[in-house]
């Protein structure tokens, strides 16, 4: 029987900043529309987001397990596989974790009466089990990195902005984008370690598609694209320009993706702590961009 300490090791912690920063960027954006800080609402899509993400990290962890996907996997604890958790309770607990934030997610449509969220909602939680569940996972047909930056970009960027100002501007698209955009290099990250027990059980990732030389690129690619885009923003957001300070930050795990050895296991084993490194990165941009923008907020009123 997996102890507590497992279970919170098997909810895959470092994933966690993919959906903690999406509603900080989206909640700047709102801020700059009316000034004001919706602190119950940015808390309430903090807390729809993190149940989502630990929702999917079971899920995962279940789907994987069940399959064999997991038997040989480089990386931290699965308790699918391990043997250390049954796969039925598993499973309950990605189901517990989904209807919480079905429960939440309600209980923030009616809040900020932003209903069209409702069926985004429900689209969310259908996506999430999707992923590696069912009879045919998406995931495993390379559209992951699609969902991660629909939902954990897009989706929860504008509706953290949309559920405290019933409108989307230019700030919540590219900070939006650029979220999604980290958020699917820190996937990327995590399939490219994976790349070679992936393609011998058939889950045939974007990385598997791409191929190890081209998957390690397109990670270091994303990264570059997230912090250029605010670039476009400067003209009315002069402070933005602050989100450029994360750059010294991306230097070491885009290193780290370019050199690890690609076949060893201990060598793809090197490639663990940039999902870590990935994770500070979404992070600080998410703070950075809040500062940025409360800092033009500040400045335009004086």
């Amino acid at each position: 029987m997996a102890s507590p300490g497992q279970w919170i090791e098997g909810a895959r912690l470092r994933t966690l900043p993919m959906a903690v920063a999406p509603v900080i960027v989206g909640t700047a954006a709102a801020y700059d529309v009316d000034e004001s800080l919706h602190w119950v609402r940015a808390l309430m899509a903090a807390a729809v987001a993190l149940l989502l993400q630990i929702g999917v990290n079971y899920s995962n962890d279940y789907s994987d397990g069940i399959r064999g996907t997991d038997d040989a996997r480089v990386g931290p604890l699965r308790l699918t596989a391990s043997g250390l958790a049954e796969p039925k309770h598993v499973k309950y607990a990605a189901f517990a974790c989904f209807g919480l934030a079905a429960l939440v997610g309600a209980a923030l449509v009616v809040v900020s009466q932003a209903w069209p969220l409702l069926l985004v909602g429900a689209a969310a939680v259908f996506a999430a089990w999707g992923y590696t569940g069912g009879k045919n996972p998406y995931g495993y047909q390379g559209l992951g990195d699609i969902f991660v930056f629909l939902f954990f970009g897009l989706v929860a960027t504008l509706g953290t902005t949309f559920t405290q100002v019933l409108q989307l501007t230019a700030p919540a698209w590219v900070g939006a984008i650029s979220t999604g955009l980290i958020a699917s290099a820190l996937l990327m990250a995590n399939n490219v370690r994976d790349i070679p027990t992936d393609r011998v059980a058939g889950k045939r990732t974007l990385a598997v598609r791409l191929g190890d030389e081209w998957a390690r690129a397109t990670y270091v690619l994303m990264l570059a694209a997230a912090l250029l885009l605010p670039l476009l923003l400067l003209a009315e957001h002069p402070w933005l320009m602050l989100v450029a300070l994360i750059a010294p930050l991306c230097i070491a795990p885009s290193l780290t993706m370019m050199r690890a050895g690609h076949e060893e296991n201990a060598a793809r084993g090197a490639l663990i702590p940039v999902l870590k490194q990935t994770g500070v990165i979404n992070l600080g941009y998410a703070g950075l961009f809040a500062v940025g923008m409360a800092i033009t907020v500040v400045l335009r009123n004086s």
